[in-house]
């Protein structure tokens, strides 16, 4: 295993500032080795996530990790919110045809990306310097063999039930796995399976269930997985007992960067107009750590029925940005207000009031500079023409 400096994977910090934009898009005991495994404790334990049929477009592997990191995981997942106790191992893999297969991972502690493996490398790259625990290397290196086995068995399980399943090439295949760490020395553990950003699988308890909206296949996936039952023993071990012991361990080695809180930027802003007579209100969130923010649109203590929050989105430097919009009749913006609570603003809320003097103090302000910058520029102009004359 080698320890690499941290990739910068997300969008640029801020968002747009301008008073208009484009169209929004709206829509995570043992000293052995950690979570990861579990995605695949023995040959057979992973080998039905397969896919089931249609030809959506092939994707390139490049934007995986970021997607299912804000993407799938939260808006699929209920209540699964990135925790600062939690460990999340993700795994993105694409099947082309029969002859040609990709998996990435990324393995994420607090929402912060702790861990990465991906393309012909078996090698796991420590992205932080406390990722490594308390960990010696003999038990990193029963982790890679173990790995190692698990990618390898992987592809060649899945291209054996899509045979047997007769499903159709490209797919894409989607894991999370791992545990949270919760107040009074318990824990919570989840492994959710997904093909095409939709859940088909879970790990509950003791068993592999279908998800409420997953194809017929996936009854039949879970029933096949349901028969080893030295895998599930395996992964219940994994999951609830070794799981919970890392992330413990890593929390306490990164717990400087864990904790840290930084503080929200917030601006207001105009988006597209969703009809005549009417206003899209922007709120906008950025720069803020950790993850959890609560963000509406109010009027007085009222909540807006009608607010629509996107996506948080990931920054490279590892805060998040979001927006807020709201759809009102052009007289009814008056009286409106953006309200944010976070973690980092010690129990008083940010609040920006639609409209409020602070917008016209900027107008003043850009107004003014346009100004003195056109009188400056005619200023050095009559300079130059001066200078021609003598």
């Amino acid at each position: 295993m080698r320890e690499e400096g941290q990739s910068e994977v997300g969008g640029t910090r801020g968002g747009p500032r301008g008073r208009q934009e484009s169209p929004e898009s709206e829509p995570g005991a043992h000293r052995r080795p950690w979570p990861l495994a579990a995605l695949g404790a023995s040959p057979g334990s992973v080998e039905a996530l397969g896919a089931r049929g249609g030809r959506p477009p092939f994707r390139r592997p490049g934007g995986w990790l970021l997607l299912a990191c804000w993407l799938w995981l939260p808006a699929r997942c209920p209540g699964r919110s990135p925790g600062a106790g939690e460990l999340r191992c993700l795994q993105m893999s694409a099947f082309a045809n029969r002859s040609w297969a990709r998996s990435d991972g990324l393995g994420l502690v607090g929402g912060l990306r702790a861990y990465g493996w991906g393309g012909a490398s078996d090698a796991v790259r420590f992205l932080k310097p406390w990722a490594r625990g308390s960990w010696g290397q003999r038990q990193w290196d029963d982790l890679q063999r173990l790995f190692r086995v698990y990618r390898r068995s992987f592809t060649r399980d899945v291209q054996e039930f899509v045979k047997m399943l007769r499903l159709d090439y490209p797919f894409e295949i989607q894991v999370s796995a791992g545990c949270e760490v919760l107040p009074g020395n318990t824990s919570q553990s989840f492994f959710h399976a997904a093909f095409q950003g939709q859940e088909i699988l879970r790990f509950q308890g003791t068993s592999w269930v279908p998800a409420s909206s997953a194809p017929v296949w996936a009854d039949r996936a879970s029933r096949k997985l349901n028969e080893d039952q030295g895998t599930r023993k395996t992964l219940q071990l994994l999951l609830n007992d070794t799981c919970p012991l890392f992330v413990r361990d890593i929390l306490e080695a990164g717990k400087s960067e864990l904790e840290k809180q930084v503080k929200p930027e917030a601006w207001l802003s105009i988006g597209p107009s969703p009809s005549p007579g009417r206003l899209l209100l922007v709120c906008h969130v950025s720069g803020f750590y950790p993850k959890p923010v609560w963000v509406t649109w109010m009027r007085g203590e009222q909540e807006q029925p009608g607010t629509r929050r996107s996506d948080v989105l990931p920054h490279a430097d590892e805060t998040w940005y979001l927006r807020v919009t709201l759809d009102v009749a052009a007289g009814e913006a008056a009286g409106l207000s953006c309200r944010v609570r976070h973690s980092s603003l010690g129990g008083r809320d940010m609040v920006l009031h639609w409209g409020s003097p602070t917008g016209l103090i900027a107008v003043a302000v850009l107004v003014s500079l346009v100004i003195t910058g056109c009188v400056g520029y005619l200023t050095l102009k009559r300079r130059c023409s001066y200078q021609n004359i003598l």
